[in-house]
């Protein structure tokens, strides 16, 4: 046993309380869609899936499939997307197709902890860069500048940002471009948010086609509200997509051919458009209710606005570590929030508002309490 193994205490932690709670509000989506509300009633489409043979898809992805993945992204082909087990194999995959125990990644913060994680685990050699709080949560572009180095293989960035739901303005991606052209490093775009924008109907623009060294990874998980599917992908340039795919035989072979016909199905044109207005609708109405209660906490909350996803990143006024604050939330208000520990920041709570208000507001009212008596 390798005594020394990171766990990934995030998806730990939620995976043991997020179904025990009375009031979940650690996930980073927005209300999961129902069956009926991913077939809009269409009672052809429910006949056709339930005579679905539950048989393998091509392995790396359907192709019916991979063509609606690749018109998401600026020149892509669909020989150049795999489809996965979700995002987080899709990541896990790539680094296990590209880097070596040695090579050198840099890793942005705060960001989901599976990549520092598996650099952790696997032996690369690790650097971060930040975001910073007193930036609005932009990148320090003079940080950043410091940690890319001649050994960079690899800088792995998420945009838009989890847990901070920040924005990479156009300055800080041609920084990022510029630095990673400059020592030949490539970019892993975790870009899983994208589809849930606050204050513009235009997507995130994809790292794919700003640089040739680039890894774009996306999911039906976040902004399509469909994480039940575990359906995610990569798209790579062809020789590493070929290898990526390869390195999937050994880990998941596969998604399920279910999740191939309903993920084509969810990125149709016809549907597509649907799901991604649900999914804005849920963010800019659960977020206004959501400021309103921290502009309410205010002696208790510190909040910078997010641009996109169902999640904010805030400051408590408060000197109880977030680990232990979340831990008194669960025994004595069973309620769940992620712990700004998870995310290599203290005294911060990231906070779903993606869901439906009444439920949001109890939980948040929960928070408050637990808040207060600490």
């Amino acid at each position: 046993m390798k005594k020394d193994f990171q766990p990934f205490l995030l998806e730990r932690e939620m995976s043991i309380w997020e179904n025990q709670v009375e009031y979940n509000l650690s996930e980073s989506g927005v209300h999961p869609m129902t069956m009926r509300d991913l077939f809009f009633n269409n009672e052809d489409l429910i006949e056709e899936t339930l005579s679905t043979e539950l048989n393998y898809p091509q392995t790396n992805g359907t192709i019916e499939l991979r063509e609606k993945i690749a018109r998401l992204y600026p020149g892509a082909a669909p020989g150049q997307v795999v489809v996965t087990a979700g995002a987080a194999q899709a990541n896990f995959t790539t680094l296990l197709t590209l880097l070596d125990p040695g090579d050198e990644i840099a890793v942005m913060l705060p960001n989901y902890m599976q990549i520092w994680g598996i650099a952790k685990n696997f032996n690369f050699s690790l650097k971060t860069f930040s975001l910073k709080e007193e930036l609005g949560w932009g990148l320090d572009l003079d940080e950043f500048s410091q940690v890319i180095s001649a050994k960079t293989r690899l800088i792995a960035i998420c945009n838009p940002n989890n847990p901070t739901g920040y924005i990479l303005t156009p300055e800080e991606r041609a920084t990022i471009v510029q630095a990673a052209d400059k020592v030949g490093a490539w970019i892993l775009a975790d870009e899983v948010y994208a589809g849930a924008e606050h204050n513009t109907d235009e997507f995130t623009p994809s790292f794919w086609g700003d640089y040739e060294r680039v890894f774009a990874v996306g999911s039906l998980s976040k902004a399509y509200a469909l994480p039940g599917l575990r359906l995610g992908w990569v798209v790579a340039p062809d020789e590493f997509a070929d290898e990526i795919w390869a390195r999937q035989d050994y880990i998941t072979i596969s998604a399920t051919m279910l999740g191939n016909k309903l993920a084509a199905y969810a990125l149709s044109s016809e549907v597509h458009p649907r799901i991604v207005a649900r999914t804005r609708e849920y963010v800019r109405r659960g977020y206004g209710n959501f400021e309103s209660w921290c502009h309410e906490k205010s002696d208790l909350i510190s909040l910078v606005p997010p641009q996109a996803a169902a999640i904010a990143f805030v400051r408590y006024n408060r000197q109880i570590n977030s680990s232990e604050l979340v831990r008194r939330l669960i025994a004595e208000q069973s309620t769940l929030v992620v712990p700004g520990d998870h995310f290599g920041l203290d005294h911060h709570l990231r906070i779903s508002y993606g869901l439906p208000n009444d439920y949001v507001n109890e939980g948040l009212e929960r928070i408050y309490q637990t808040l207060i008596s600490s």
